[in-house]
């Protein structure tokens, strides 16, 4: 791996990986990790430049953030654990789980999505635009360019088909907002095409393990010990 990935670590017990969602850092999950630390090892991860972890010379693509994880697994001996992906890292985790699905025991899939048109229109139009507007101007800086790869991500990925998605067998909870920016009936997709997937909605928007934590929390924490 050519990045040294950055991570917050906290509490014994089975292993619990979070990783964030676009343009964040594992900063987010301040209301889970210590929750989730009283009965678990948490670690929280900064994607591939997120936060405090180098962009390095990889592509910058879903994919690539979902080998980094295997890589980082590997290089901490990290055999099996459990995966929160919130959004884009709800994306991470379906990739890593597309070819690693014996390397997770449980699945939390928040607010993830298999595909541009997942995401409501309202929300996926000003992304585009925005995204067509910065890739005029992404060589004449870094933060230009930056802008750029992060839009990148939100326009041109993922691409999961959902019949891809019976390969993972892993017991699975695909949690959202109900007034989330991914369409409910994408949710409900993801959650009707996964072997062992449910799904649950919560009050809230997207950024319902933010502003909705303590429900948020009692439902994952429900999911991962029953």
């Amino acid at each position: 791996m050519d990045v040294k990935l950055n991570y917050i670590e906290k509490g014994r017990g089975d292993i619990l990986i979070l990783l964030h969602g676009n343009g964040e850092d594992c900063s987010y999950f301040e209301h889970q990790i210590d929750y989730f630390s009283e009965f678990c090892r948490v670690i929280a991860i900064d994607t591939r430049g997120h936060g405090k972890s180098a962009r390095g010379n990889k592509p910058f693509t879903i994919r690539q953030f979902a080998e980094d994880l295997y890589g980082f697994m590997c290089e901490h001996d990290i055999e099996k654990a459990h995966i929160l992906g919130f959004s884009d890292g709800g994306n991470i985790a379906l990739y890593f789980a597309l070819k690693h699905s014996d390397m997770i025991n449980r699945l939390v899939l928040n607010g993830a999505n298999l595909n541009p048109s997942g995401v409501k229109a309202r929300v996926q139009l000003p992304i585009v635009i925005g995204y067509n507007f910065v890739r005029l101007f992404k060589n004449k800086s870094e933060e230009a360019l930056r802008n750029y790869e992060m839009l990148s991500l939100m326009v041109n990925e993922p691409d999961i088909s959902p019949e891809e998605l019976s390969a993972i067998k892993n017991r699975t909870l695909v949690i959202a907002g109900s007034n989330d920016m991914i369409k409910e009936s994408h949710s409900r997709l993801i959650a009707e095409s996964l072997p062992e997937g449910e799904l649950i909605i919560l009050d809230g928007d997207h950024f319902i393990a933010n502003k909705n934590y303590t429900q948020f929390n009692k439902t994952v924490s429900d999911f991962l010990l029953r």
